[in-house]
């Protein structure tokens, strides 16, 4: 059985990987993105794990 974080901040619906962090962070470095912990809750929402869309966030 695998722990599962419960303040895991990601809000895409039906998400596997929800709360599991390392499957996450793999997943989504696989695909080139960035995982939701790294976003305001704001940015998070758009589901958009882009750079681009971390720096827009970063510079807020």
């Amino acid at each position: 059985m695998t722990d599962r974080n419960p303040d895991c901040p990601c809000t895409y619906p039906g998400c596997p990987r929800h709360g599991i962090c390392r499957e996450c962070i793999a997943y989504h470095r696989k695909m080139g993105e960035f995982t939701a912990c790294m976003f305001s809750k704001e940015a998070e929402r758009t589901w958009d794990r882009s750079f681009r869309k971390l720096a827009e966030d970063r510079k807020g």
